[in-house]
């Protein structure tokens, strides 16, 4: 690749690097130029795009899923890719910054090849960079959400820190899920006295009144161009969630009321162009654009999938920005005539390596942090081998969360959520207590213990895998299966909703329908379901820091409890698991 002066003046700026040193080029070398500067502004119409954040303002490390497991007529499709897989479909050379950014493939390597990833001071560089090259007038920032919830301190302030990131990184409009878990209240009060940003959403009323909580759109002018955003949060909210953080709301996805917003933005305010700002999921999107007519572009968010290239379903564009800050999205427009004439679109890394932070969000995040420094930085314990988060059925992280509950009540059976954010501990690094609230920052973090009957236990286990393997997109939370501990089972995703778990023992036993079996569970309503609940529950995240305390060295097995009968992903393990 040439680099004009130009070219050379910005990379160098974007990087960081000082020209007065005489050894400019040498510092350009240890960098792609070709990710960084490889993009061809189209038209007068830039719209930035972030999603699923998860309150992530420093840099860190987040590794892709190794399996990516759903119903096997969606496996392999945008949305349910990784790996090789996902570097065959989008064209990823092995050992680049894309495949470290995109995929699981040599982590551990790769991480110490380039380093960590996003940090607010470092996107906002790029943001300031694009703004300076196009113009604000030219630019829209848009968040999907999951942007307020997943750190310490975003749990600490209830949310105020990443509103504070958000104002700094100019956001324009967002919308929302794990926000609401701070409950209604809180939420109300940060959008309605601290967000800068419109918080939009067409499918959020109140069950009462039957009036939307908040404004289903706006309008924007961008370069010339009258833009119509409509907003979609979280259509499963008060199930994925526990219900009283949204008591009174109705949520749903609300293709109907979607489809009278789109008309009334062409046909009565006369837009040129339509959006929409989801929190949906990339595959439950893919399914709304069958179903409604006149969306030019989704933003989607909810299901963290790092798509470098849009696709297209009914004529309506759909993009998706990754998760916890790695990634910004740049969509360039020309539009004429309200079309969609040309278009570029980069989902641009944030490499924080190679990025110089921006000075003012860097003091942001600095005096954020400041009071809660001593505490999140202590050093309790160091990973013996990659501790992460993200796979279908199992992860290292999560099995340590399930030992340290186990060794703490003592009981038969350990549930925890399959979410999808968290961190990375590369082998040989210290875990520190930032580490684990990175794993357990939520708002109802309480661990519960009580018994249920073998017969409920499997039920509520085909209910979770009916929500991960559905055929139907738009019956899926987006969510991965609950990670277990004493349990293994056997799965077939194909099968009947009710029948896909075979096979199913716990500690060694086959499991007894009529049996009350001791179970402890964190992270949602489950003990609901049981009875005789103990009354000695604690924080997840004050287990778990005890227990790394304790053992020190953290090495956790690698083995999935989980066999999968009719699944293959190409790797060489049983069941297909990688």
């Amino acid at each position: 690749m040439n680099l004009t002066r130009r070219d050379f003046l910005e990379l160098a700026a974007i990087a960081g690097i000082s020209l007065t040193g005489g050894n400019a080029l040498a510092q350009l070398n240890r960098i792609d130029p070709e990710d960084l500067l490889s993009f061809k502004p189209v038209g007068n119409v830039t719209l930035l795009h972030i999603c699923d954040m998860h309150a992530h303002l420093k840099p860190l490390y987040w590794r892709e899923p190794s399996t990516l497991i759903s119903h096997p007529s969606l496996v392999g499709k945008p949305g349910f890719l990784c790996g090789k897989a996902y570097m065959d479909y989008y064209g990823v050379k092995p050992d680049t910054l894309r495949a470290y950014f995109d995929t699981y493939i040599d982590f551990p390597e790769l991480a110490a090849k380039f380093g960590k990833m996003g940090g607010a001071a470092y996107m906002a560089t790029v943001v300031k960079q694009i703004i300076a090259e196009r113009g604000r007038d030219k630019v829209l920032f848009m968040d999907s959400g999951d942007t307020w919830q997943g750190t310490a301190v975003a749990l600490f302030t209830k949310g105020k820190a990443v509103v504070d990131i958000q104002n700094a990184l100019g956001i324009d409009v967002m919308v929302g899920h794990w926000e609401f878990t701070y409950g209604k209240d809180r939420v109300l009060e940060l959008v309605e006295n601290h967000l800068k940003a419109e918080f939009i959403a067409q499918n959020i009323a109140d069950e009462m009144w039957e009036e939307l909580v908040f404004q289903p759109y706006t309008i924007k002018e961008v370069g010339g161009v009258k833009i119509g955003i409509i907003g979609n949060a979280f259509p499963y909210t008060p199930i994925a969630n526990p219900k009283q953080f949204t008591e009174g709301w109705t949520f749903g996805i609300q293709p109907e009321r979607l489809q009278g917003f789109v008309d009334e933005l062409r046909n009565d305010k006369k837009v040129d162009l339509v959006v929409l700002l989801s929190h949906d999921g990339f595959s439950l999107d893919q399914a709304l654009a069958k179903m409604v007519n006149g969306i030019d572009i989704i933003f989607s968010g909810h299901t963290h999938d790092p798509a470098p290239k849009p696709i297209f379903v009914n004529n309506t564009m759909i993009v998706i920005a990754g998760s916890h800050g790695k990634y910004l999205g740049r969509l360039d427009l020309e539009v004429k005539n309200k079309k969609i004439k040309r278009w570029n679109y980069k989902l641009i890394p944030i490499a924080s390596n190679f990025i110089k932070p921006d000075p003012e969000v860097e003091k942001l995040v600095s005096d954020i942090y400041k009071p809660y420094e001593k505490k999140l930085n202590e050093k309790i314990g160091v990973a013996q081998q990659l501790l992460y988060k993200r796979d279908t059925f199992y992860s290292t992280f999560d099995r340590v969360i399930c030992e340290a509950i186990r060794e703490e009540t003592d009981a038969e059976i350990v549930f925890t959520p399959g979410y999808r954010w968290g961190t990375t501990v590369l082998p040989g690094e210290d875990i520190t207590v930032d580490h684990v609230y990175e794993m357990t920052a939520i708002t109802y973090p309480d661990v519960y213990t009580f018994e249920m009957t073998g017969e409920k236990l499997k039920l509520i286990l085909e209910d979770v895998a009916d929500n991960a393997f559905n055929k139907n997109p738009l019956y899926q939370q987006g969510g991965d299966m609950s990670r277990l501990l004493g349990v293994e089972y056997e799965i077939k995703i194909d099968a009947p909703a009710g029948k896909r778990l075979r096979n199913i023992k716990v500690n060694g036993k086959d499991l007894d329908p009529k049996r009350s079996y001791v179970i402890s569970a964190w992270g949602g309503n489950l003990y609901r379901a049981g009875k005789n609940v103990r009354p000695d529950h604690r924080p997840v995240y004050d287990i778990v820091i005890e227990y790394i305390k304790r053992h020190k060295n953290i090495n956790p097995p690698t083995e999935s409890n989980v066999k999968v009968l009719d699944f293959r992903c190409g790797c060489p393990k049983e069941g297909g698991i990688c």
